[in-house]
């Protein structure tokens, strides 16, 4: 059962920085399009714009993985895709089970990303009966009431937590108690657990909600700048036809 402390990520082995992790899967990702284009090197400079990072960082991230490249050649793709997958545990199959299986539930369940990335779907679970024994994405929904008998058979140490906020510490503590040890929370509430136990949230209305705060910022600037160019064009003097000399110039000496 939670423990009603804050979540603290377990200890990483090999002292690899937490922000280094959260960095592998973006290497990954632009390693595993390199290697799609048959791309057999790659310099920092390039890896780094590809995930959206400096090269300084990438070369240090690197470094904690004993990987340092070759200079004037750059990186072996093939090599660092093998290497950070084994780091990030990708080399072997990860049984997952997803709980709430509504229309972000059923989205996951057919997201086909999963499998090539070393994950396999173990299980779909939602409290509904209704949904008991329909097929998502070709798996048939289990009832909540197997949800232990379901965690300990197919020994699932990963669970996808897609449910209303009000269930989603509920469905947790049950997670745990079963034996799972990582959880992704889509839920929009903060789960607490036990220490040993993983949890990365996922909030798609937060992260909306900064973009709103970038958008409103700029619409602010854009105002402001032109606020500015009114208050210029208000403190230059209109040119008037009268004012002008016989060449249309405006002349020296003003008249009084």
């Amino acid at each position: 059962m939670a423990t009603g402390r804050s979540h603290r990520p377990a200890t990483r082995s090999r002292g690899i920085p937490e922000a280094t992790v959260a960095r592998l899967p973006l290497y990954l990702r632009a390693l595993t399009a390199l290697s799609e284009r048959s791309v057999p090197t790659v310099s920092s400079e390039e890896l780094a714009a590809a995930a959206g990072v400096n090269s300084a960082k990438l070369r240090k991230d690197f470094s904690y993985l004993g990987s340092y490249g070759t200079r004037g050649v750059g990186y072996d793709v093939e090599y660092l895709v093998y290497q950070i997958s084994r780091e990030l545990g990708l080399t072997q199959d990860w049984p997952v089970v997803i709980v709430g299986i509504g229309n972000l539930g059923a989205a996951l369940a057919n997201y086909g990303g999963f499998a090539s990335r070393g994950f396999r779907v173990a299980a779909l679970i939602d409290a509904d009966p209704g949904l008991t024994g329909k097929p998502v994405a070709g798996i048939p929904v289990q009832h909540t009431d197997d949800l232990e008998k379901i965690i300990k058979g197919d020994r699932v140490s990963i669970g996808v937590i897609a449910t209303p906020a009000g269930a989603a510490q509920q469905v947790c503590d049950r997670l745990v108690a079963a034996g799972v040890t990582s959880i992704l929370n889509f839920a929009p509430t903060v789960l607490a657990v036990p220490d040993g136990v993983d949890v990365r949230k996922v909030d798609l209305s937060i992260e909306l909600q900064i973009l709103a705060f970038h958008e409103q910022r700029k619409s602010g600037e854009e105002t402001a700048a032109g606020g500015g160019a009114k208050a210029a064009a208000a403190v230059t003097p209109p040119t008037d036809s009268s004012d002008q000399g016989p060449d249309g110039d405006v002349p020296a000496v003003m008249p009084a």
